[in-house]
């Protein structure tokens, strides 16, 4: 039960029945009336504009034409109590407690249902995340990607959209040459006793190579190590596999699965490069020109050569961009357009990227691409995960760092939990930076948000274990008359804006709006739990150890969107702490 969505849908209801006794203009779409939130200074628990958009078309004052439609709401609904208008001309609305106490039956009979959106179009998502190189381990900046790409698939999937969740790998191009070389001459480190060229800036120095070195001489005793030319691409293959094992290694401890991982090399070979640079070539898209030197490069050094040049600025981005290099070779940016371009043709509706901070500039150019080949607009959505700072005793936390120069995504796991780490990751929207302090994560107070609103869902469960009652059963209900008051209402009303908090974190993809209305709520919870150490009428049991059935269901539903909440970001809701 969204009760902004039924009571705008009253209130259109109630301007078009007006429109045709020609009493009322109204535009041809009413997409601008709003019913919202109102700030907790006013004393009701809905507000709508309604007056503010018509009053122009209308020609009177916002103020006189809420007048009149404040009475014709109040007159068709005998569950407000009062109505009263706030300059501009807001409408605000305040229900009788009987509201709450219909709101809370319907709540709690449809508990696994409340908060989806059935009437939202629903569609087919492709989200890719993560794509780190397969040259090691995941680090602490692909991390908050990780959960960003994994929660809002999950936030989709919980409103009833389908969605696929995929891994590119980029196991194509110099940084594969490089890793290959780097895993051999580990393997001679450690079946010939060579030392590793630790001078070559090529190479990765990870001691994490060594453990593949292991594997791969373990498991292939057919395989001679003296020649690096006769076993290149044999070599290139178990190196890969070995990084995919860990990486997915990692990702599981993350609790991160995905659908399908898409390799590059397999575009390549299949020539889907050359097949969407025809296309694109065929639709007029790209030239051969010069491009300008890219910005921070020193134009006396930069050379312009004739490339084959796709038209992004078509699209609106700054300047075209190459597809061939002038060897004849493709750029990344090309393999990576026909790979968007294989996104496409499986037919999904919209495909969204979770792209690392050091990618915010690749954004344009790559949603150009997808606009030409697709022909539409908004098809690619661009979510920038940006950087993560961590932080122990105030000042920059620096952990072993065995596995190369980063802090890698087991270090963190192994330091503060797989829960803390997702949750705090979410805490803050993606497009800005993140301080992640170790030290606030394993506090047990009102500072740590995980903490908090964990410590809600044990409480419920102990008044439910005293009671002899399983939180997770159903408790159906069909005559009752509960008469809550205004501490309980308080709750009721957060608990209502649940499903305006789901719609908005599907339609911008914000799955940090989830942590921080888990935290309010039970900070709301957590107040009123303390209401009874002074008042034994807010306490959960009373004096004969029994709980009233309205409490019951306060607790349940309560306790039903916290569970609901946590199942979306992927986190534990702990019975005991």
């Amino acid at each position: 039960m969204n009760i902004f969505e039924l009571y705008l849908n009253r209130i259109k209801s109630i301007i078009v029945e007006l429109s045709k006794k020609n009493q009322l203009i109204v535009p041809e779409t009413l997409h601008k009336i709003n019913t919202e939130i109102p700030p907790p200074e006013f004393d009701c628990d809905i507000s709508t504009n309604v007056s503010m958009v018509l009053s122009k078309l209308n020609k009177t004052s916002p103020i006189q034409l809420a007048e009149k439609l404040a009475s014709e709401i109040k007159n068709r609904d005998n569950q407000i109590e009062s109505i009263y208008i706030v300059k501009p001309g807001f409408i605000n609305i305040k229900f009788k407690p009987s509201f709450w106490s219909n709101f809370i039956k319907e709540i709690n009979n449809n508990s696994k249902n409340f908060g989806i959106n059935d009437e939202e179009k629903k569609n087919n998502y492709l989200v890719e995340f993560v794509s780190a190189n397969p040259t090691g381990p995941l680090h602490v900046g692909h991390c908050r990607g990780a959960i960003l790409g994994d929660v809002i698939s999950n936030v989709l999937v919980f409103n009833k959209h389908k969605v696929t969740k995929e891994y590119y790998v980029n196991d194509y191009g110099n940084q594969i040459i490089n890793f290959t070389k780097s895993v051999y001459f580990r393997i001679r480190e450690v079946k010939f006793n060579e030392k590793f060229p630790q001078d070559n800036s090529d190479l990765y120095p990870g001691d994490y190579l060594v453990d593949f070195a292991k594997n791969i001489v373990s498991e292939n005793s057919d395989l001679h190590f003296e020649n690096y030319d006769e076993i290149r691409d044999k070599l290139t293959v178990l190196s890969i596999e070995q990084s995919l094992l860990l990486i997915k290694k990692n990702l599981k401890s993350l609790g991160v699965n995905h659908d399908k991982f898409v390799s590059e090399k397999s575009i390549v070979s299949n020539n889907e490069v050359e097949s969407v640079i025809k296309f694109l070539e065929k639709n007029k898209f790209v030239y051969k020109g010069k491009i300008k030197a890219p910005a921070g490069e020193d134009d006396k050094n930069w050379v312009e050569r004739e490339q084959l040049l796709f038209k992004s600025t078509d699209f609106g981005d700054d300047k075209d961009r190459a597809l061939q290099k002038s060897d004849g070779t493709w750029t990344y940016f090309a393999s990576d357009v026909a790979y968007h371009k294989n996104k496409i043709d499986r037919k999904f509706d919209y495909l969204i990227n979770i792209l690392g901070a050091d990618h915010a500039g690749y954004t344009k150019r790559i949603s150009s691409s997808v606009e030409a080949i697709s022909g539409k607009k908004n098809r690619l959505i661009c979510k920038i995960s940006q950087l993560v700072k961590l932080i122990k005793d105030n000042k920059p936390f620096k952990m072993s760092k065995r596995k190369g120069d980063y802090i890698t995504v087991d270090d963190l796991i192994n330091e503060v939990g797989k829960d803390a780490t997702r949750f705090i990751m979410l805490n803050r929207s993606s497009d800005v930076e993140l301080d992640f302090d170790f030290d606030a994560v394993k506090e047990k107070s009102k500072d740590n948000p995980l903490y908090y609103v964990q410590y809600c869902y044990a409480r419920i469960s102990s008044v439910f274990r005293q009671i002899n009652k399983n939180l997770d059963t159903q408790i159906e209900l069909n005559d009752f008359s509960f008469e809550y008051s205004n501490d309980e209402i308080k709750i009721l009303k957060k608990i209502a804006e649940w499903p305006k908090c789901i719609h908005a974190s599907c339609l911008k993809l914000e799955p940090h709006r989830i942590p921080v209305y888990l935290y309010e709520l039970a900070s709301e919870f957590h107040s009123y739990w303390n209401l009874g150490k002074q008042n034994s009428n807010k306490r959960f049991i009373n004096k004969e150890n029994n709980i009233t059935l309205d409490k019951v269901i306060f607790l349940k539903v309560i306790s039903s969107v916290i569970k609901s909440g946590m199942k979306i970001l992927g986190v534990n809701t702990p019975e005991k702490m």
